[in-house]
């Protein structure tokens, strides 16, 4: 049997942040990333002349090789199982892909450390002792069968009592696609419209504000060759616009392939970030504004565009509405570079410069990610990114595009129309600021009283020590998951769940909608099941139960034969819209994946969302009939920049069409910033639930810096870890298991730390321990503290490694941006310590 030399997992991963020759190192780490470069010549020279010495041998040779998909980042690579004696042996890359190339960065192996691992769950739990929250909780095991039974039982009560609205669940990133649509179809059937995701945590701004901008709310562009034009699409690009992302550490692969594109187009890279990533060492030019200024850099960019008559006049003419108002708005305000210079710390030629070389190169694309989501203006900022695209022309072409990371299958998974009524639903709660301890504690606008997660809200949730107080106050919590993370000591019921490798299922490339099939590679461990065969179960167990609707409410609702994921996919593609090419049968014989939206066997799929071409129509049509003919989704068909209906509608909320500039309280110096009042309305992006009315405007007092006189970010630790789960494996831990919080060398000084001093970090909220990384590559007034690090990582003992409170402790979930639900994890008020 021939196989292909494997690339080295480190060799790659060290790729990633260096790789071409044809890119200026930023200036404060030239040394570093020629020693570093130097290395990673030897290494890959030392690579290929590696022999590959499992050929024929009688313990190495696999049995079989099964298609799996990487789970841990939106790159989607496709893993190369190699299985022996129902055993995992080896883990490669897809050659055939020319997006990943063969390759996959640390995180691909560390897959099949989920699936042999000494902490996971295995079979069902519940509380027999100890006080929620605490490390000494008891549990003991139990059957499937009275765990759901268990659930079942308090969510009817509930019901019956008229409480149906006290019963939520929040969805994670980690869910098998269409999983939330089972828990959306329970939750309909139970009455209650607290069915949430963690968009709020994760990205939803984006997605709202393209919605809004474009009538869809998905990265425009992909990856690799756009089946209708046949040309590269975000390779094509001649240049990228990176604002809040850290894509090398991020979705490696995928920036492997734009910079193997780079090396070919000589495409500009420019990365806005307040501190040098190894994103920002492949730049050709890093900008380091102050945090959660972005929204001031892109309103000056906007204003000397439109001002110097940069834009792009016969787009605008033809495809866009709101113009004239943007620019009276741009004008009124003065949003000029000077002004843009004095709250960024941005010098107002470098932004004049930025502005003209994004207007003046065509095709470019904008990246971002985390960095803009989370802010209090996200939704404010990414509409105003979609401005700057729309106006020169870079929307609805190759190589162009606003490519902001979203965390939702593309407008949902449809199921058959339910069977039976339904009970009316009361309005939801506000989708921010993580509002159910607001609830639980406040009983404000009512009280929750029964919980299931998907993810694991004591890490992710701000201001964690609120979270802790309500989960302990909570009447019913249900954890699933793959650990016993530090959610499941809170919880009354604890479900395991199975991992990627153990189960059939399809995984997503949530940024440019691709979509791939991928088999599973072992049987589920101990009595773990898939999330959606939970839900299924779940369903008829409430059956069982259910003394105000016969059985059929539930069963007839909830297929068996769902549990097998090609039934359940085939009934998702038969029920939803553009998505009629998507079957198994063609996505499991694809070596890459297939890009929604796709409406039938013969459409290649859709790699740039409104490109004028007769595929990007057929598929807009195949979304909504009413879409025959247009270009963009929106009312009019055309990028919608200003309307008064969208102006109305933003209204309610606070806001306006065309965003004012405002920022978080906690930003050093004086700002405009946003005050939450306390009447709720109804979320106008959100409009199935309510949110806090804010006023923007008045200028915050900067009284906060007395005491914590610098400002922290909150982020990815590196590329080794993604989220919590990844600190559970063995790799994670030993590559990363010190949380190094990154400190400006005169920052350090002035505090008396010196590198590798354990630090203590201090905001209004709460304090935290870490290591000191001195950094020259980050703001002097700006800190950098890894998150997702948690008290109950139990690998932290086996590789003798510190235990960590939650970064989130120093968030104050007050702080959040009303209409997407975004918390502001990127900016708070802080101070460091030697510990």
């Amino acid at each position: 049997m021939s196989r292909k030399i494997k690339t080295s997992r480190r060799g790659f991963l060290k790729g990633v942040a260096v790789s071409t020759a044809t890119v200026t190192a930023a200036e404060l780490l030239r040394k570093q990333q020629a020693d570093a470069a130097e290395e990673n010549r030897n290494s890959a020279a030392i690579e290929s002349t590696k022999f590959d010495f499992t050929q024929k041998s009688g313990a190495l040779q696999p049995d079989k090789i099964v298609d799996s998909a990487c789970q841990f980042c939106n790159s989607l690579c496709r893993l190369k199982v190699h299985v022996k004696d129902g055993r995992i042996i080896d883990v490669l890359g897809e050659p055939d892909d020319p997006v990943q190339a063969g390759g996959f960065c640390v995180k691909g192996p560390m897959m099949t450390q989920l699936v042999y691992n000494r902490f996971r769950l295995t079979h069902p739990m519940k509380r027999v002792a100890g006080e929620k929250g605490s490390p000494d909780s008891q549990f003991e095991q139990i059957s499937w069968d009275e765990a759901l039974e268990t659930i079942a039982a308090k969510f009817l009560a509930l019901r019956d009592a008229g409480e149906a609205r006290a019963i939520a669940n929040k969805t994670s990133g980690r869910l098998p696609r269409g999983t939330g649509s089972l828990v959306a179809r329970y939750f309909t059937l139970l009455g209650s419209p607290n069915d949430t995701d963690v968009g709020p945590v994760c990205n939803d701004a984006g997605g709202n504000a393209l919605a809004w901008t474009f009538g869809l709310g998905n990265f425009t562009n992909g990856y690799g060759i756009d089946g209708a034009t046949g040309k590269q699409d975000l390779g094509s690009a001649r240049f990228f616009l990176f604002l809040g992302t850290n894509q090398a550490e991020t979705h490696p692969v995928t920036f492997a392939y734009l910079l193997r594109s780079r090396a070919q187009t000589k495409a500009k890279l420019v990365v806005i970030d307040p501190r040098l990533t190894a994103t920002g060492a492949q730049a050709d030019e890093w900008i380091a504004p102050k945090p959660h200024t972005d929204l001031a850099l892109v309103l000056a960019m906007l204003y000397h565009i439109v001002t110097n008559n940069l834009y792009d006049t016969a787009f605008v003419q033809k495809w866009v509405l709101g113009f004239d108002e943007l620019k009276k708005h741009l004008i009124s305000n003065k949003y000029t570079l000077q002004w843009a210079a004095g709250i960024t710390d941005i010098p107002a030629n470098k932004i004049k410069l930025l502005a003209e070389a994004y207007a003046t190169t065509k095709p470019a694309a904008i990246f971002c990610n985390a960095g803009i989501s989370h802010q209090v203006g996200a939704f404010d900022t990414y509409r105003t990114l979609a401005f700057l695209a729309a106006i020169t022309g870079n929307i609805g072409i190759n190589g162009g595009g606003c490519n902001f990371m979203h965390n939702t299958w593309p407008g949902g998974l449809n199921l058959p129309p339910i069977k039976g009524n339904t009970p009316k639903k009361d309005v939801a709660l506000p989708v921010g600021p993580e509002y159910f301890p607001e609830s639980i504690l406040t009983g404000k606008p009512y009280q929750l009283k029964a919980i299931v997660t998907q993810g694991n809200p004591l890490l992710a949730s701000s201001h964690t020590a609120k979270v802790q107080e309500a989960y302990r106050k909570l009447d019913f919590y249900v954890y699933t998951g793959l650990f016993m993370e530090e959610s499941a000591y809170y919880a009354d019921i604890i479900l395991p769940v199975t991992s990627g490798f153990e189960m059939e299922t399809v995984y997503m490339r949530r940024d440019d909608r691709a979509i791939r099939w991928q088999k599973q590679v072992v049987p589920p461990v101990g009595e773990s099941k898939p999330d959606w065969h939970i839900w299924i179960d779940l369903a008829h167990a409430t059956a069982k139960l259910d003394k105000r609707n016969p059985p059929q409410y539930w069963t007839e609702n909830f297929s068996q034969a769902w549990k097998d994921y090609r039934n359940l996919w085939a009934t998702f593609v038969a029920n939803t819209p553009a998505m009629g090419g998507m079957t198994t049968e063609r996505m499991s014989k694809r070596s890459e994946p297939l890009r929604w939206p796709c409406p039938s066997v013969d459409h290649p799929g859709v790699s740039t969302l409104y490109l004028d071409h007769p595929s990007w129509y057929s598929a807009a049509q195949a979304l909504n009939p009413q879409n025959k003919g247009k270009r963009f989704l929106t009312p009019s068909g055309k990028v919608e920049i200003y309307t008064p209906e969208m102006q109305k509608q933003l209204a309610i909320a606070g806001h306006a069409a065309l965003p004012i500039f405002y920022t978080h309280p906690e930003v050093t110096g004086q700002h405009p910033t946003i005050e939450y009042t306390e009447q709720l309305v109804k979320n106008p992006v959100n409009p199935q639930a309510f949110t806090q009315k804010v006023k923007l405007g008045k200028v915050s007092s900067g009284e906060v810096h007395r005491e914590y006189p610098l400002m922290g970010m909150t982020g990815r630790s590196s590329v080794v870890h993604f989220h919590s789960v990844t600190h559970w494996t063995y790799t994670g831990k030993q590559m990363n298991g010190v949380r190094l919080v990154q400190i400006h060398p005169k920052a350090a000084q002035a505090a008396g730390i010196n590198h590798g001093d354990e630090i203590i970090v201090e905001s209004p909220r709460g304090s935290i321990t870490g290591t000191a990384l001195i950094w020259e590559g980050i703001r002097e007034d700006t800190i950098f503290v890894p998150n997702w690090f948690g008290q109950q990582q139990k690998m932290a003992e086996e590789l003798r490694t510190p235990y960590y409170e939650a970064a989130n402790q120093l968030i104050d979930n007050q702080y959040y941006d009303n209409l997407s639900g975004q918390l502001a994890f990127k900016c708070f008020a802080c101070r460091v310590k030697k510990a």
